[in-house]
């Protein structure tokens, strides 16, 4: 892209106003152009209990003795890795039994598999995009994800219709990415939290000159991007004449909402970064995973969005957790047999490690009052993971909990059990509390109706 003249390039041009990034998508036909995240939306009225969901990453499956509760559906005793939710116990529904049958089918490897349907429930694209440890190749997520869906429903009048956070989530492909908008579309996470906080916090506080200062800069950048439109409009293939099309909606809805009002709620108050730190840095994982979670609380609680997702680390994520002691990294330990009980138990302690996180982010929900109850209450977050197992790369009896009741779509306190049934099913049950009522999500050859019982 050509220089302005005062020596700053159009894309830090549309990168650098309030959080606005626009530009025009990536064009086959035409080679590397410039592509960036969708903007989010404003919101015109504040609801007084408005409902939300959350999805919580970890990686490499989990040690299933140790993971799973005992007892019944509604008196149940939590398992070692789940001990740090007791004091969630009555908000948490633990869910066990289910099996990503939809990653039975498409190509990948298990990692690619297990990252690209956790939310999709649908096969991966042909393609040689990435090959896997075991030689198989494939290309992006092959349909939009829950979480997306769900933003297309519930997200139009809030100033983000979604928000993802990572930590230290890697290079984008498709071990690292969870959350697509469609097929091959994936949506990133991103990494840094000041980014996010200038993102997510910019148009806080800030007096109406200055508010509409911003907003005629960005229509200008929307004017420019409109131009790009129509002059590559005749010089593209229709493949990615589609594309742009896609994107111009996109585009649209930025034109209809950056004028609407954001109304916060009563106990917005954006949380303090403190000293900046090292992104990279593998002893800042949980420093940046703590500041991460703080903002999606203080997101919901400004009613800035009413999706968003937290991604630790990816498929096949080797952090070495040094503050537990170990020297080895977590993807490496996943690979060791199951009668190494040393190997066994830093893999417990690494699981344990995420739920007390879990347990942080659900702190941070239900200390903030809303209604009758808190965030939490009204919020359903849903903790997922790509493996069942590590060492045999299983998608079986995957470990999902979840917690809070999204304004009592869902009866907490309970331990639910399952055989072999469908998360395609789980999915569906998502979008449903959410007034989309499909009764499919993604593959419709695994999907038999919402989660019976939840």
């Amino acid at each position: 892209m050509s220089q302005s003249k005062s020596g700053y390039s159009r894309r830090s041009f549309l990168r650098g106003l309030g959080g606005v990034t626009v530009g025009l998508p990536l064009l086959n036909s035409l080679g590397a152009c410039s592509s960036s995240p969708q903007v989010g939306q404003a919101s015109k009225k504040l609801e007084a209990n408005p409902t939300r969901i959350l999805f919580f990453f970890s990686p490499n499956g989990t040690i299933r003795e140790s993971w799973r509760p005992t007892g019944s559906e509604s008196s149940f005793e939590l398992s070692p890795i789940l001990s740090p939710l007791e004091a969630f116990k009555e908000k948490l529904i633990v869910i066990d039994g289910l099996d990503m049958l939809s990653s039975q089918s498409g190509p990948g490897d298990a990692h690619q598999k297990g990252m690209g349907h956790i939310l999709t429930g649908t096969a991966l694209q042909e393609g040689d995009l990435f090959t896997g440890g075991n030689g198989e190749a494939a290309g992006w997520g092959g349909g939009i994800s829950v979480d997306q869906r769900i933003a297309q429903a519930v997200g139009a009048e809030h100033k983000f219709g979604s928000l993802e956070f990572g930590v230290q989530v890697g290079s984008p492909n498709i071990w690292s990415r969870m959350s697509y908008s469609g097929a091959g579309q994936p949506v990133p996470p991103e990494n840094s939290p000041y980014a996010n906080f200038d993102r997510i916090f910019a148009d806080l506080n800030v007096d109406p000159a200055t508010l509409d200062s911003i907003r005629a800069r960005r229509g200008t950048v929307l004017d420019f991007v409109n131009d790009d439109f129509k002059r590559l409009q005749d010089r593209v293939s229709s493949e990615d004449k589609q594309h742009l099309e896609r994107h111009a909606t996109s585009i649209r809805d930025i034109e209809q909402r950056l004028g609407n009002i954001t109304d916060v709620g009563a106990q917005c108050a954006p949380p303090e970064l403190g000293e900046p730190m090292s992104l990279d840095l593998r002893e800042n994982y949980p420093a940046l995973g703590r500041l991460q979670m703080d903002l999606a609380a203080m997101s919901f609680a400004c009613n800035l969005t009413r999706v968003a997702s937290i991604q630790f680390s990816n498929a096949v994520g080797n952090h070495i957790h040094t503050w537990l002691g170990h020297n080895r990294g977590h993807h490496d330990f996943s690979h060791d047999g199951n009668s190494i009980s040393a190997t066994q138990q830093a893999l417990v302690e690494i699981n344990t490690w995420y739920a007390e996180q879990f347990a942080y982010l659900l702190g941070k929900l239900d200390s903030i009052p809303e209604g009758d109850g808190t965030v939490l209450d009204n919020t359903v977050v849903v903790w997922v993971n790509e493996l069942g197992r590590g060492n045999s790369h299983s998608r079986d009896n995957i470990p999902v909990v979840m917690a809070g009741g999204a304004g009592g779509q869902f009866e907490t306190g309970r331990y639910l059990r399952y055989f072999s049934e469908s998360h395609n099913n789980l999915l569906i049950s998502l979008q449903n509390a959410f007034g989309i009522q499909d009764t499919v999500f993604g593959d419709p050859s695994y999907c038999s109706g919402a989660l019976a019982g939840l």
